[in-house]
């Protein structure tokens, strides 16, 4: 499959479409961001058939044809068939696309321009009282607007939230630089900025963000998305917690296929973070229907305590396994081991 990226056509009403349920449950797992093939382990269809539900889909005007789609979606060639796993899927999923929070931001402030910027603040603006600086950021122009983003007084940077000329450039320098908790809160208020892809990833940045803030700006956000939070020494260690203890709040309720994903995309690292969370059946049903051949992948889940037993069944039955006497005894003394496999 292809790296197109499937989306949604904006000037297409869903709802008068002839879809069926297959092609309605593919359209309710795209974000807009997951590559062609990446959905398979979504969606657990098998390529082929995953192929032809999106050729369907294009050809009804649903989708947004890509010039990848072009080459890579072909029309329906077999009858519909149900929904199985591709077992013969052997690899785990290559890295997910980066996700919108680690794609550069469009119309990024370029790093002269911040020196100039703040040299105007501190230079010019910063001795003005209070109350002028309020005043003047509520009909400011650039350069004098995006100066004020610098002020540390949430009064001031409310003032330039107010002003008609701002715009995403200025979400995102206030995003990047303001550290008062009452002015990051000021600007996620406005949904306009806090849904925009730079603003979030400067926040997260932000040390003063404050985690009631970053809990509702994360919460529906996917497993992946709150795994690379954890792991990523750019976020201060306060976020990174309130991330983790996201992360398992998402991973008990999140959809089985999210869960498969992080599963696989980490080749089971992620899987140090939930000690004692155990999965439900459709996510071990997603997970015994793929052929394993990465060691790390297999030794994490081993060191995963709530690893479900038909799992741990199923890996002993790799050729990985078989072919790795280690592997084997890893799995063969976890709790959840079959009988006959730990007294082999």
């Amino acid at each position: 499959m292809s790296d197109w990226t499937p989306k949604l056509n904006p000037t297409v009403d869903l709802r008068r479409l002839p879809l069926n349920a297959e092609e309605g449950f593919v359209l309710s797992r795209l974000d807009g961001h997951t590559r062609e093939k990446d959905l398979p382990a979504l969606t657990g269809f098998p390529p082929d058939k995953l192929r032809d539900i999106l050729a369907r889909l294009v050809s009804q005007g649903a989708l947004l044809p890509g010039t990848e789609a072009v080459n890579t979606v072909v029309p329906p060639t077999v009858e519909p068939r149900a929904p199985e796993l591709d077992a013969s899927d052997t690899e785990p999923l290559p890295e997910a696309e980066a996700s919108d929070d680690e794609a550069p931001p469009e119309d990024e402030v370029p790093e002269s321009l911040l020196g100039d910027f703040r040299k105007l603040f501190e230079t010019r603006l910063h001795g003005l009282p209070e109350d002028q600086r309020v005043a003047l950021a509520k009909g400011a122009e650039d350069p004098e607007l995006s100066a004020l983003c610098f002020d540390p007084v949430p009064a001031v940077i409310k003032a330039v939230l107010e002003n008609t000329r701002v715009g995403l450039a200025h979400a995102r320098l206030i995003a990047r630089h303001h550290r008062n908790p009452v002015g990051l809160e000021g600007l996620v208020a406005r949904a306009a900025f806090a849904s925009d892809t730079g603003v979030r990833r400067f926040l997260v940045r932000n040390p003063q963000l404050p985690v009631a803030v970053f809990r509702r700006l994360w919460a529906m956000r996917r497993l992946m998305e709150h795994h690379k939070l954890t792991v990523d020494r750019d976020v201060p260690e306060q976020t990174r917690r309130a991330a983790r203890e996201l992360l398992r709040q998402r991973f008990s309720t999140g959809p089985s296929e999210e869960k498969v994903e992080l599963i696989l995309n980490t080749e089971g690292r992620a899987l140090g973070a939930l000690v004692g969370m155990p999965v439900d059946g459709k996510t071990t049903s997603l997970l015994c229907g793929r052929t394993y051949r990465s060691p790390m992948l297999v030794q994490n889940i081993a060191r995963w305590s709530a690893a479900p037993p038909a799992l741990i069944a199923h890996l002993l039955k790799q050729e990985l396994v078989r072919r790795q006497p280690q592997l084997r005894m890893m799995l063969a003394r976890h709790p959840n081991a079959p009988a006959d496999a730990k007294r082999a």
